[in-house]
């Protein structure tokens, strides 16, 4: 028995082993290595990420020197999403020299492919001080600045950002997270290699964070949502490791106030008071949370007409999209409409708004910025290089708790159950909680048949999200009889677990369907002329 136990043991070692060695077999390390414009010393940024997305992977920094690898003090960690990035003052300069990162999967090293630099004694855009690193290249001698998402990314092509900032761009805002979480997981693929590689070519970097409102009633309800929808932000942000001393806020983007779709038009709008009361919270709760004021995104129509005014709202700084108005005019300003001005929290006694970053156009020639496709937001910032240096005061490091959970349990429920013929489909509403009560974060949810009982054809599911943690699930084509099945969620991003709870219902025989008349032919409609959606705008 003994011997067996033995032998047992040492198979679990050999199968251990067996799996560290494959798991660094797999694992790839890449680095990118920029010399970083600006500074009084060079600056030479290297970056990278851990693929299969590691957190908490010691990466190493290594110097090619008399033909031989050594270590170099310099070294990171990786955040959740993989991601690595060393920030260095050189000292040796204009002698090329050779790098490369090193990391430990298991018990395995595994490194990058090697990069060479020669740092040169005056960088090469810029040599002067931390100030005037921040050039004023923009419409109307302002601070320059583009924002950016995965349409930026066409085909999946990379952005130049030594060409954006050789054209005079100095922050960027990137999108980092959506309410939707299809939309949210493109958006964490690009922040991951945009946010490096802009900070590596001198570029401040920012976040946006897209808002889809909820379809809900009480004030308790927006809190809520809001509340939880700021927790995704902050996992976002908590995932690339916090804030570092070349980030902007975080940016809220709220400019639509629909809830719920009939079609195409419009079926419920969510109230001002409720709008502008989920927009607090959300705004509260990342200031309180990573000791830096938010930026909120929207445009002069939604501001006006969806939202109420607001002191507390009135503190947080403005990003104003508004276009056809020239920046370069010293007189131009947004914010004022023909026979008046835009009635906003942010609005002043003589009709002017007093906005922080004005998008002033989507029609930016993109090509000139590095950026594969047509169109680029371009916009400027209101201030001095000192007072946009004021928005990155205070930097956030996450901890533990801050980071996204794995597999965290959930508990599903559903109420509302409504179903009758086989020729109408069945509706179910559904909520999901983690074990603290509050609604999860991601995730969807859907139909499971009993593979005891299946359905050909299988049935079309359809799901719309009401708020956090609740859906409305609808079922089209359960034939005639009594069935079976789960009602169950699951998330992609595998933050929370799976969980099903069962359901059983009875369908009944479709009404017949009555003849309907010989529908005339539908006229060809003429073609209209191709919407030029770039004709008043700025084309810088």
């Amino acid at each position: 028995m003994k011997k067996f136990v033995i032998f047992i043991v040492m198979s679990m070692g050999f199968f251990s082993l067996q799996v560290i060695s494959s798991e660094a077999a797999a694992s790839k390390i890449t680095m990118t290595l920029k010399q970083t414009p600006g500074g009084e010393e060079p600056i030479v940024t290297l970056y990278g990420a851990v693929n299969p997305a590691k957190s908490g992977v010691k990466v190493s920094v290594q110097i090619q020197l008399d033909g031989k690898w050594q270590d170099t003090r310099f070294s990171s960690k990786t955040a959740r999403v993989g991601t690595w990035q060393v920030v260095a003052v050189a000292t040796a300069l204009n002698a090329k020299v050779n790098y490369r990162a090193k990391a430990k999967i298991g018990s395995k090293y595994i490194y990058s492919s090697s990069k060479s630099i020669t740092v040169r004694s005056i960088p090469e855009i810029s040599n002067a001080s931390s100030l005037s690193m921040i050039d004023q290249l923009g419409p109307g001698g302002r601070i320059h600045g583009a924002d950016i998402s995965r349409w930026q990314h066409p085909n999946g092509a990379l952005i130049n950002f030594e060409k954006m900032y050789a054209a005079g761009v100095r922050f960027v805002i990137i999108k980092a997270s959506d309410t939707r979480d299809d939309a949210d997981a493109l958006a964490l693929k690009y922040v991951m290699m945009d946010r490096s590689a802009a900070q590596a070519a001198g570029i401040y970097t920012g976040f946006y964070h897209y808002a889809v409102l909820p379809d809900v009633k009480t004030n308790e309800q927006v809190i809520v949502d809001a509340q939880t929808q700021a927790q995704k932000a902050l996992w976002r942000l908590g995932s690339l490791g916090g804030y570092n001393e070349r980030d902007l806020p975080y940016a809220l983007d709220l400019e639509n106030n629909c809830v719920r779709l009939s079609g195409t038009t419009c079926a419920r709008y969510l109230p001002k008071s409720q709008i502008t009361l989920w927009a607090k919270t959300f705004l509260k709760i990342v200031k309180e949370k990573t000791d830096r004021t938010p930026i909120i995104y929207s445009y002069p129509n939604f501001l006006e007409g969806a939202m109420m005014r607001d002191e507390e709202l009135r503190q947080y700084p403005l990003w104003l999209a508004q276009y056809a108005i020239n920046p370069a005019d010293p007189l131009a300003q947004p914010g004022i409409k023909d026979g008046g001005c835009y009635v906003h929290s942010w609005t002043t006694a003589n009709c002017s708004s007093t906005w922080t970053i004005w998008q002033y156009s989507s029609c930016g020639i993109a090509p000139k910025y590095g950026v594969p496709g047509t169109r680029l937001d371009l916009n400027v910032f209101r201030g001095a290089p000192s007072t946009f240096l004021d928005l990155i005061k205070g930097r956030w490091v996450p901890e533990v708790a801050d980071q996204m959970p794995k597999n965290e349990p959930t508990a599903i429920t559903y109420k509302n159950v409504k179903f009758s013929t086989a020729d109408k489909p069945l509706s179910v509403e559904v909520d999901v909680i983690r074990p603290d009560g509050r609604p999860v974060v991601t995730g969807t949810v859907r139909f499971y048949v009993n593979p005891l009982t299946p359905i050909n054809p299988k049935p079309i599911q359809t799901v719309i999200r009401a708020t956090s943690g609740s859906w409305k699930l609808s079922i089209k084509g359960i034939p005639e009889g009594a069935w079976t099945g789960d009602i169950g969620f699951v998330d992609a991003t595998g933050t929370h677990a799976v969980s099903k709870t069962p359901i059983e219902f009875a369908i009944g025989q479709a009404l017949p369907v009555s003849p309907t008349a010989t529908p005339k032919p539908t006229p060809v409609p003429s073609k209209k002329p191709a919407f030029d959606g770039c004709k008043y705008q700025i084309k810088n």
